[in-house]
């Protein structure tokens, strides 16, 4: 896929990683699915970087905006589904 990823210029290169790798488990999710336990490790990590709930969800539009992938509906399945479970979305 041809599209870029939201950062901020803010971020350390570190941060900007766990940014990218969280989106990746997005697109994981989307394409073969992931293991929940490694979504929310994702998701946690993506959380320390972007703490406030408002940049969440803008940076979450963005992504949605570039690849399709809705971020927000990965994450409720991870924090819905029981341990050892396998999240797996399609696209509309």
């Amino acid at each position: 896929m041809e599209y870029s990823y939201p950062f901020s210029t803010d971020w350390t290169t570190d941060e900007i990683v766990g940014v990218v790798q969280f989106f990746e488990g997005v697109e994981k999710a989307y394409e073969k699915g992931i293991k929940r336990e490694d979504m929310l490790a994702l998701y946690r990590r993506f959380k320390e970087i972007v703490p406030s709930q408002a940049q969440e969800k803008s940076v979450f539009r963005e992504f949605e905006e570039e690849s399709g992938y809705v971020s927000y509906i990965v994450v409720k399945q991870a924090k819905e589904l029981e341990n050892g479970q396998i999240i797996r979305v399609t696209k509309k």
